[in-house]
């Protein structure tokens, strides 16, 4: 019993010190000076070089969501799909369908948009010199 209070008290102790030593350690760090930021930390810099790549993965979205019925992952696609369901009265497929249609419509114009922010990004990325040149 007496041992296991030692150790007990030991454990104790040893994280009483090392939470003081780490308050310590943290307070005395020095604040990073204005010449050593080199950037915003807004991430310019990354996104401007990927720009080219996020344009044809959203392109590439684009063209499978307003493809015609026989492109797999068009809109078009899966609503010829719960009509079938519907048409053969499989209710909890034609719901599922319903829903999957649903959330695959709202898509369309989230990637648009994105697109449209996109293209004012480059816009941004040419007028300054291409931030991930610098």
């Amino acid at each position: 019993m007496r041992t296991r209070n030692i150790a007990l008290s030991s454990v104790a102790a040893a994280t009483a010190l090392l939470g003081v030593a780490g308050t310590a350690a943290a307070d005395s760090t020095p604040a990073p000076s204005a010449s050593a930021k080199s950037g915003a930390g807004d991430g310019a810099q990354a996104l401007c070089k990927r720009v080219p790549k996020i344009e044809k993965r959203i392109h590439r979205a684009l063209q499978r969501l307003e493809g015609k019925a026989g492109r797999r992952g068009s809109v078009a696609r899966l609503e010829k799909r719960l009509e079938k369901a519907k048409a053969a009265g499989h209710t909890e497929i034609a719901n599922f369908l319903d829903h999957k249609l649903t959330r695959r419509k709202s898509l369309v114009p989230t990637l648009q948009q994105r697109q449209k922010d996109l293209a004012k990004v480059a816009t941004w990325c040419r007028t300054h010199h291409n931030a991930a040149s610098s």
